[in-house]
């Protein structure tokens, strides 16, 4: 056997016993890629359903804005009636009385000053 065989011989020894070293983390590296496959797996599994549940509930919530949307029109619609009605109260009923309130107040003012004389000389 030659320098070049021995030589050969310890450097196919080194090989094997880095290849030996460099197994066991690549075996545990394997395992931890399994235990991340399963976990994913788990989260895909539990996903699913709470993804339905989720859609149901976003359908659910779209009719009952569609409903909201109905009630808001016509809330809408019975403020600008209301607010026509209000209107129209004020020009036939608002006009008028402010005149009897003004006649009123005419007819106490001159009742008054037609008084306080006679009161005043009554007193003197």
């Amino acid at each position: 056997m030659s320098g070049g065989d021995i030589a050969g011989l310890i450097a196919a020894g080194v090989f094997a016993v880095l290849v030996a070293l460099l197994a066991v983390p690549i075996f545990k590296l394997g395992k931890v890629f399994d235990e991340i496959r399963v976990t994913i797996k788990q989260i895909g599994d539990g996903t699913t359903p709470l993804i339905d549940e989720v859609t149901a509930t976003v359908a659910t919530t779209n009719t009952q804005l569609g409903k909201v949307d109905g009630i808001s029109n016509n809330v809408s619609d019975a403020t600008a009636n209301i607010s026509a009605l209000s209107a129209l109260v004020a020009a036939t009923i608002g006009s008028p009385l402010i005149k009897v309130a003004a006649f009123s107040y005419g007819v106490r003012q001159a009742v008054a000053s037609r008084s306080k004389p006679a009161r005043g000389r009554r007193s003197r």
